[in-house]
């Protein structure tokens, strides 16, 4: 009777469709594990910077509101050492040292003016072509613009300083440097103008 039972209930399975007799297994999906955390990236390390480096020269340049022609055109340049100690700097192609070289671009109502003064060649410098800039002190020097431009023609001058030191030392033992030494910064100087009226 068991045996014959048995077979009744296996009949009975394969007669119902998909094997609805057989147990089922539900099948869960997994959760996915979570991704390991990352760790936040390291913030950068602030960039170290030397207090001369950054900011280190205020440029000022200036002129009268306005000349006669033939007169001198007086053009005063000053730099501040706004750093908190002493630095060395190079005169050369600054009016520090005179009108040595085409330093300024000028221009007479929009159309550059000539050069007409010295254009130098150099060597290694000297210990006297450095000038020392004590913090906070000011250095600065005049020349006459008419000396070195043509600028006999009444008009509207602007003038700008061509922007660069040839050499910033921060340490008087390294005073002076050889050419190949030469570390150049850029400093601006604000432009001015000078109005040349008929004599």
């Amino acid at each position: 009777m068991t045996r014959g039972y048995g077979r009744w209930v296996a009949l009975c399975c394969l007669a119902l469709s998909a094997g609805a007799c057989a147990p089922r297994k539900e099948t869960v999906d997994p959760k996915p594990a979570p991704a390991p955390e990352q760790p936040a990236p390291a913030a950068p390390e602030p960039r170290k910077e030397n207090p001369a480096m950054a900011a280190t020269l205020d440029c000022v340049v200036s002129v009268p509101a306005s000349v006669r022609a033939g007169e001198p055109v007086p053009l005063r340049f000053q730099l501040t050492n706004r750093t908190a100690q002493p630095l060395y700097v190079l005169k050369w192609r600054t009016p520090l040292e005179g009108l040595m070289g085409k330093d300024f671009e000028v221009t007479r109502d929009g159309t550059e003016v000539n050069y007409l003064g010295r254009m130098v060649k150099r060597g290694n410098p000297s210990a006297d072509a450095y000038v020392t800039i004590a913090p906070g002190a000011s250095v600065d020097a005049q020349v006459d613009l008419s000396q070195a431009y043509e600028m006999k023609q009444p008009g509207r001058y602007r003038i700008a300083f061509n922007g660069g030191l040839m050499d910033v030392v921060e340490k008087q033992a390294e005073v002076p440097r050889s050419l190949e030494q030469l570390q150049s910064r850029p400093v601006s100087c604000p432009a001015v103008e000078t109005t040349i009226s008929a004599p």
